[in-house]
């Protein structure tokens, strides 16, 4: 119950952090609301053909978005966030601190889930009440299922991104370079099947990639073509093995202390152990001298010690500079 405890408190800090940061917010949670408003201005919510099937505008953007949502929210903002803060030092300092490290990454990956599940709850509301998106209730398991396998692979990549990345701006560089390009082939922003016969290769990006195996996941749930209860065990195959091979990246190349800088594993608590047994060099750390060794050589002539102590009074000592005398208004 104490650890617990702990992971729940280090989840609401991470939580109260976010919301600190309003430009942050808005990219995770807005960004994806107005890009589902203007894309249902901009085509109406009329029937086109997808490779699920003949669908509503609202029915095909409503679960791509909400993924895009999940994933910006969890892999984008982990990977940042961490390789900020260990350039800072901050993450060494919380490492050489009682807690436990696999707490407080365990607050920062349950508060990027939870904001996933915000932003996804935002997107899915939207889309039923102002546009008439189909949810069957026996299909609510595989849309939790498809979300929770989904954020825990993206939010797993966030920490791998982190400990591949040394800087914050290379980390900037990969998760935008990396999920916004793969929201155009996995059938997010655009469908594939829709927009005539793409070539081969961006079919297979996407296949290989795990966000079009997580909307396709989230959106066969939602789907009016999809029959009960809808579990796409294949894109859950496909989402798992990619949060197991982020997961062991993470855990070899993961780094507390920032670029450059030796990490000990326990920030300064070996460091200070080294310190304490380690073995000064000078004559008070010099052993007994080996037997048969010849006598040590006579020091050279000098004034010893005691001589340079004492000053001979018969030589001129130091000048000093003497002090302005204070006169009193008495004594002109």
């Amino acid at each position: 119950m104490r650890t617990l405890g702990l992971v729940l408190s280090q989840i609401r800090s991470q939580n109260r952090i976010f919301w600190r940061v309003p430009i942050g917010a808005f990219f995770t949670l807005i960004f994806p609301v107005m890009l589902l408003v203007l894309f249902i201005a901009l085509f109406g919510n009329e029937s086109f053909d997808t490779p699920y099937g003949t669908v509503t505008t609202s029915q095909f953007y409503t679960p791509g978005l909400a993924v895009f949502a999940a994933a910006s929210a969890t892999y984008t903002n982990i990977g940042i966030n961490l390789t900020s803060r260990r350039e800072l030092g901050i993450l060494k300092r919380v490492r050489g601190t009682p807690l436990p490290p696999w707490v407080y990454l365990a607050g920062v990956v349950g508060s990027a889930v939870w904001i996933a599940l915000v932003s996804v709850a935002v997107m899915v509301a939207l889309g039923v009440l102002a546009y008439g998106v189909n949810i069957e209730a026996a299909k609510l398991p595989a849309l939790v299922l498809a979300f929770v396998v989904g954020s825990a692979a993206f939010a797993t990549a966030g920490v791998a991104v982190s400990a591949l990345a040394k800087t914050m701006g290379a980390a900037q560089s990969i998760t935008n370079a990396t999920l916004i390009p793969l929201g155009f082939v996995s059938n997010v922003f655009i469908s594939l099947g829709a927009a005539g016969d793409p070539p081969r290769w961006l079919e297979v990006i996407g296949d290989f990639f795990p966000l079009k195996h997580f909307a396709t996941a989230f959106g066969e749930a939602m789907s009016p073509f999809s029959s009960a209860p809808a579990f796409e065990w294949g894109h859950l195959a496909v989402m798992g093995a990619w949060l197991t091979a982020a997961a062991l990246v993470a855990a070899r190349r993961f780094r507390w202390a920032p670029a450059g800088t030796q990490d000990d594993g326990g920030i300064g608590r070996r460091a200070r152990a080294g310190r304490s047994g380690s073995v000064q060099s000078g004559p008070e750390s010099s052993g007994p001298e080996p037997a048969g060794a010849g006598p040590s050589e006579p020091a050279a002539p000098g004034p010893s010690k005691a001589g340079l102590s004492r000053r001979d009074p018969s030589q001129p000592g130091p000048v000093r500079a003497s002090r302005p005398r204070r006169v009193r208004p008495g004594q002109i």
